[in-house]
């Protein structure tokens, strides 16, 4: 069933169960925040993350001399089609109005259109994605895919600790190697879309091991790292 949410336009991808921590700033979105936070809604007070294409214009910053003029409008074109809802967790207001918050990645939607209406804020109609049981093909590649995780990770950080508290379920597992990995935001995006916990395991043991190849080769071979070079993540 469509729904109608408010969407904050980010340079990031969010995943389920991922910790998203922001500096709200934009009146648009103070208002989004206050008109959240006073929500008699007893269910998750949550907005839609949506990641802007390469090239799109990002939110504005402030600077020394007062706040910068809001961007221009974003357009469905600026975005990427399927996005994820952050739940507020923690608010904390600061004296001169803006916000910190804490958000955690929720449920996962595509987009049928983008509005700006009567609200400050952009909204959308978005289809939710149904929620993920990981099957017998996720419960087979989970172990594969968290293997090939850790060798990743050693030749990535050699001198990091080790990887704790890695998850049980399938899933949080996709959502978490998704999230950390050093993947190109359009590699991100292709996973947040994924139709299920095995497909996303199975791109994610595919692009692991190429990334595991190519840290292998540049640390083997003492080529310029610009011969090796892939389009960089804005992440």
């Amino acid at each position: 069933m469509s729904e109608r949410l408010p969407v904050f336009p980010l340079g990031t991808v969010l995943f389920p169960g991922l910790v998203l921590p922001l500096h709200i700033f934009e009146e648009r979105y103070r208002t989004l925040v206050r008109e959240l936070v006073a929500s008699p809604t007893d269910g998750p007070h949550e907005f839609g993350v949506v990641t802007l294409r390469r090239g799109a214009e990002a939110p504005a910053s402030d600077t020394e001399d007062g706040p910068l003029p809001d961007p221009p409008p974003v357009r469905a074109d600026d975005l990427y089609p399927v996005g994820c809802t952050a739940e507020l967790r923690q608010v904390t207001e600061l004296p001169d109005g803006r916000f910190d918050i804490m958000t955690v990645g929720r449920r996962r939607f595509s987009i049928q259109n983008v509005q700006q209406g009567s609200e400050p804020y952009l909204t959308a109609k978005v289809d939710w994605f149904p929620d993920e049981s990981p099957d017998e093909t996720a419960e087979l590649l989970a172990p594969r895919a968290l293997a090939a995780f850790r060798t990743y990770l050693d030749l990535l950080r050699p001198d990091a600790e080790a990887l704790d508290a890695v998850p049980a379920d399938p899933t949080v597992l996709s959502h978490l190697i998704a999230a950390t990995a050093q993947l190109t935001t359009d590699e991100r995006q292709l996973l947040l879309a994924a139709r299920d916990t095995a497909s996303r395991l199975r791109a994610e043991l595919k692009l692991l091991n190429r990334e595991a190849g190519l840290l292998a080769r540049v640390r083997a071979v003492p080529v310029p790292l610009s011969d090796l070079a892939r389009p960089a993540s804005p992440n």
